[in-house]
């Protein structure tokens, strides 16, 4: 059964993850051309397909024995809406964070995340311009990685007041209501960064507390999110819609809509309530 498997299918994901990180990393310092173009209002560049052929065609190699779905988005088309068929369904992202990339920032991760029915059991994200790498399996916490083979048991901050509270943000990805909305929580302090990867990553690390993306005419995808959730919540953290619901995933509409938060945990029901209660008085004096 696959669940009895999932520490050995994390060691392949993690060897996958390693080997897109060394891909993107080859094409960050190179001077191939990106070919950037546009997919669905996104770009997408050579690295990208590069590292998404590389991670399908490893995990398809090596995990031949199971019967696995594959969303990645790469390949899937947002507009058919289609779900991906099984109840084990790997939810890939080759290089999030391609405008970062594009801009070098450094900012920049891959997703790797295999979900059952929906919700994640199984996650790594790796930070390529870091050479680290987070992993986790549902209920066994989560680890960070070095190049070495050196592993670091991960944890959220024990911080339990909104205003001691640090918010990690996007630097491009934030419309009007979101920014408002933001400007009006009393956090201690407010951090930019790149992928939502590397946002939940500096939560884990304890540089960052809080991270909440809103959507407006467009709205984060499954990919963005499977795997990062599952790193925070195992290592304490929560992430939730702003009703506190869990998210799910490979539902059809990769386009996860509304109010979502991550957390270090303790203030996430005070925060996501205080978020929601802002968001209506703001809608309430829209024209």
């Amino acid at each position: 059964m696959i669940e009895n498997r999932l520490p050995e299918i994390c060691a392949i994901a993690r060897t996958v993850a390693w080997g897109a990180a060394d891909i993107l990393r080859a094409y960050y310092r190179g001077d191939t051309d990106l070919d950037v173009k546009d997919k669905q209002g996104d770009p997408v560049t050579a690295a990208d397909l590069a590292a998404n052929h590389h991670i399908l065609a490893t995990l398809q190699q090596q995990l031949a024995d199971e019967s696995f779905g594959y969303l990645s988005e790469e390949t899937y088309d947002t507009e058919a809406m289609a779900v991906t068929p099984g109840d084990w369904v790997w939810i890939i992202d080759p290089l999030d964070g391609t405008r970062d990339f594009i801009e070098k920032t450094g900012e920049y991760a891959v997703h790797i995340a295999l979900a059952y029915q929906g919700r994640p059991q199984l996650a790594v994200v790796a930070i390529p311009e870091d050479e680290t790498l987070y992993y986790a399996i549902k209920g066994q916490g989560t680890y960070r990685e070095s190049r070495d083979g050196t592993t670091v048991k991960m944890q959220a901050s024990g911080r339990d007041r909104i205003e001691d509270l640090v918010l990690v943000a996007s630097r491009s990805h934030r419309n009007p209501r979101l920014n408002t909305m933001l400007e009006r929580i009393p956090f201690n302090d407010r951090k930019f960064v790149g992928s939502v990867g590397r946002k939940v990553t500096t939560i884990l690390e304890q540089d960052t507390d809080v991270y909440i993306s809103l959507s407006g005419k467009s709205a984060p995808k499954d990919w963005d999110f499977a795997a990062p959730e599952l790193i925070l919540t195992e290592a304490g953290g929560q992430f939730t819609s702003f009703e506190g619901k869990e998210l799910l995933y490979n539902q059809g509409d990769v386009r996860q809509w509304g109010g979502l938060m991550a957390s270090n945990g303790p203030c996430h029901e005070a925060l996501y309530t205080m978020a929601s209660q802002l968001l209506a008085e703001i809608d309430a004096t829209e024209p």
